[in-house]
């Protein structure tokens, strides 16, 4: 296992496979969308796959798929397929926006995919089409029954935005009634290839938190698992879980484990920070193993402590989520 300056361990990298994404949301990117990276300017299939395994001796034992949108990448079953392979690797898990994926679902279920964080913002159809600019809630819902169906541990992301879908907190907490899933609430973040929407965020966690409370009083906090990102709560009398990720209040930096690696190789040891280190160079220049593991130590080495001092390191924060990679 290793360590960061900080004494925390890293042992999770969220990889993502694509910048492009077949949905438009606002708080993700402009409506005309953002200027997608060249084919040749994002890593291969065989390029992942070798960084992974030098992370993977390195003690990362968990891969998260993001994007973009991963099933918008031809050839992803086959690469996760590859992945499952490597030595080392524990969990490979998912991130999707469900609108293409619920085809795939029995064979990530064979895989033995572990888990899958469907995005999704709201249940109703036209705010869906109004957020994400696509009217796309059926193909999304029916991923999310196919993933119960299978029994894939499930895990709704929706990201609480002011003005545009806070109406749907109780509706999303109420999923859980019946359904065995994690509903998480995300504060916004800054993240959306404009910059902030607002000067102040209005919803943050406490708030939400506030919010479910009003209509479920009874709400328990659970112990939250190490390295979490969510603080844990169920109703009573629930089948799923209800968490919140103070993303943008960064409460959750002194735990955290994960590492990122963009579509186009550039690692970011912190959600905030501006890339610390060009992998696809190193790769493409000839690097052996035994380089890329010193540059990766020495990355880890001068991790910024917490969110707020990486984003002090860097100017305003304007890209894309879909090209940072979830």
């Amino acid at each position: 296992m290793i360590y960061d300056n900080h004494n925390r361990p890293i042992t999770y990298l969220r990889l993502a496979v694509t910048d492009r994404c077949n949905l438009r949301c606002f708080y993700c990117m402009p409506e005309e969308g953002i200027k997608y990276l060249h084919k040749s300017q994002v890593l291969t299939y065989e390029e992942m796959e070798r960084l992974v395994r030098v992370l993977a001796r390195l003690g990362v034992e968990k891969v998260r798929i993001t994007g973009g949108e991963p099933f918008v990448r031809a050839g992803l079953m086959d690469f996760l397929h590859r992945l499952a392979a490597i030595d080392g690797l524990k969990d490979i898990s998912l991130t999707t926006n469900g609108v293409l994926t619920a085809p795939h679902v029995a064979d990530l279920a064979a895989l033995g995919v572990k888990s899958v964080n469907l995005s999704m913002d709201t249940l109703d159809r036209e705010r869906f089409r109004t957020i994400t600019r696509r009217d796309e809630l059926p193909a999304v819902l029916k991923t999310l029954d196919a993933l119960l169906d299978a029994g894939i541990q499930t895990k709704i992301n929706a990201v609480v935005m002011d003005g545009q879908n806070t109406q749907d907190l109780i509706p999303l907490a109420d999923l859980t009634r019946t359904m065995p899933v994690d509903v998480r609430f995300i504060e916004e973040m800054p993240f959306n290839g404009e910059g902030s929407h607002y000067p102040v965020l209005h919803w943050t966690h406490n708030r939400i938190i506030d919010e479910i409370r009003s209509q479920f009083p009874a709400l328990e906090k659970l112990p939250d698992p190490p390295f979490s990102t969510s603080a844990n709560y169920q109703i009573p009398g629930h089948q799923g879980t209800i968490g919140v990720i103070a993303a943008f209040s960064r409460t959750f930096c002194g735990t955290c484990n994960r590492i990122r690696m963009t579509a186009q190789g550039t690692l970011k040891t912190c959600l905030y920070d501006d890339g610390v280190l060009d992998v696809r160079a190193l790769l493409r220049s000839g690097a052996s193993d035994d380089g890329l593991t010193a540059a990766f130590l020495k990355a880890f080495a001068h991790r910024p402590l917490n969110g707020f001092e990486a984003e002090k390191k860097r100017s305003t924060v304007t890209e894309s989520m879909s090209t940072i990679g979830g």
